[in-house]
């Protein structure tokens, strides 16, 4: 994700906001490193050394090895929980709930996938070549399927969305290493894997305008819902000092 396309995700998703913020999971290190200083961060991931990474990336940032699905967090103790390319690991009504939980009356919960676009002409060439060898290749299966969860979910109803363009530069042998790198390509023995390398450039040159390298298309699609906790099963068990919300 660009710095430009972060800065219009994370505007889009925080707005004026400086209110402390959980973020889950080391694929969602470009958000902790775009709220650093501004915002009190709460970094968590499972895995002990992804937590390390995040917090390299938002140093003041409190890290917590944790699973999103069993939070060791007080009730409404968030104004946002954010992540980013990875809500189809988790368990959707157990990590759901928990969202649900930790974030204050009014708080909000943001998720964002980065994925691309195969709707530009160049691209579609692309696939088509690939698929000539592998019919499911470039399938796009990014995991955005996952969001149907959220969509249904009971606790947070009223759902916005917002996607954002995001152009990566890439040359000849970028996109032939690209295509390398895909498990289609992978499979093949020697010659064939040369001959569908040699139709990737082809789709290049065919394509590329000198000295120009293609600009490869993603967006950045993203999510948010403010929690409603009058769905929640359990009443929620505040310190004394918090505000209690009657269910």
């Amino acid at each position: 994700m660009s710095t430009s396309t972060l800065a219009d995700a994370l505007t889009w998703l925080v707005g004026a906001s400086e209110g402390p913020t959980l973020i889950l999971g080391q694929s969602s290190a470009a958000f902790a490193s775009g709220l650093r200083g501004r915002h009190r961060l709460t970094l968590v991931d499972r895995d002990r050394d992804a937590v390390s990474a995040l917090l390299r990336r938002a140093p003041s940032g409190l890290p917590m090895v944790a699973a999103a699905e069993a939070l060791p967090l007080a009730p409404c103790s968030f104004d946002r929980v954010l992540l980013a390319q990875n809500f189809h690991t988790f368990a959707p009504g157990l990590a759901l709930s928990e969202f649900a939980r930790v974030l204050r009356p009014g708080g909000r919960l943001g998720i964002a996938y980065t994925v691309r676009d195969d709707s530009v002409p160049w691209v579609k060439r692309l696939v088509r070549t690939v698929r000539q060898y592998d019919p499911e290749a470039m399938s796009g299966a990014y995991g955005t399927g996952s969001l149907q969860a959220l969509e249904d979910s009971a606790y947070f109803p009223q759902l916005q969305t917002r996607s954002f363009r995001h152009w990566v530069p890439i040359d000849r042998p970028g996109l032939v290493e690209m295509v390398t790198r895909m498990p289609t390509a992978q499979q093949l023995d020697e010659s064939t894997r040369a001959q569908l390398l040699d139709e990737v450039g082809g789709v290049y040159d065919n394509s590329a305008r000198p000295p120009e390298p293609l600009l490869l298309p993603y967006r950045v699609t993203c999510w948010s819902a403010e929690v409603d906790h009058t769905e929640l099963t359990a009443p929620l068990d505040l310190p004394d000092d918090g505000l209690r919300i009657p269910l």
